[in-house]
């Protein structure tokens, strides 16, 4: 059986009533970046302070931000997902439980909460390691110039960790970018979710998932360059080589 291209099908009306199929594919669009883009900033807000406490010199707090890294990073997002959002309303009281349910728009706050928990545990690992690949007398400096363990943190170890790992932090938006999809799964209307019913609508797989992946590609290239001028714009002279990686400093 021969496969029949039909690359106009964009512009049929697509069944749900939001106009057509493409207008589909760009409201998925939509609901991907603000999935991504919030769960990048729960991300790394989060990934900051677990990555801080995993290098603090008090090893309970050590262990427990590295026992949240192993727990949110070792368990599937999948599995994650279908925690936050079919166990985690039954384990709350049961007026919270069912304002949860009730919400318009559970999945998206599902998936961000869930995408944001998950890769906040990657990106603690980042801001940890590049905090241990400091030489010991940035923070020594920080002590002599008569600076508290936080202030040395925030004056002096963190704005040149963040600089160190942006290379790697590029890596973890497109990976979040790429783990929005996963929301299919729980009803949210993401890319993927709106590629695949236009599918099943239209059986137009190769249009519907050729365009997806274009976009898909368009987005994480844009995501990336700007990481790439953010990366050259902050690197400091010793620390970060022409190949983005560490080479010591002074």
């Amino acid at each position: 059986m021969n496969y029949h291209w039909n690359w106009n099908i964009f512009w049929d009306a697509a069944p749900d009533g939001g106009g057509n199929y493409l207008e589909s594919l760009i409201s998925g669009m939509v609901w991907t970046l603000a999935t991504a883009g919030l769960a990048w900033i729960i991300a790394l807000v989060l990934g900051a302070i677990i990555g801080t406490i995993r290098t603090a010199p008090n090893k309970w707090a050590a262990r427990l931000a590295n026992g949240y890294v192993e727990l949110f990073r070792n368990i599937p997002l999948l599995v994650q997902m279908f925690l936050w959002y079919f166990v985690m309303p039954e384990l709350l009281p049961v007026e919270m439980g069912n304002w949860l349910k009730s919400l318009p728009n559970a999945p998206f706050v599902t998936a961000v909460l869930s995408l944001g928990f998950f890769t906040s545990a990657r990106v603690a690992v980042q801001v940890s390691a590049g905090i241990n690949s400091l030489p010991s007398g940035q923070k020594m400096a920080g002590t002599a110039l008569g600076l508290t363990l936080p202030q040395t943190y925030r004056y002096v170890l963190l704005p040149m960790a963040f600089r160190i790992i942006i290379p790697s932090m590029t890596n973890e938006v497109a990976a979040i970018i790429k783990n929005s999809s996963v929301a299919l799964t729980i009803g949210l209307m993401e890319l993927t979710a709106s590629a695949r019913s236009m599918q099943e609508f239209s059986f137009q797989v190769f249009e519907a998932f050729t365009v997806a992946t274009l976009i898909y590609l368009g987005i994480s290239v844009v995501a990336i360059m700007m990481s790439h001028f953010l990366e050259k714009a902050t690197a400091v002279p010793g620390y970060i080589s022409t190949g983005s990686t560490t080479s010591g400093g002074h």
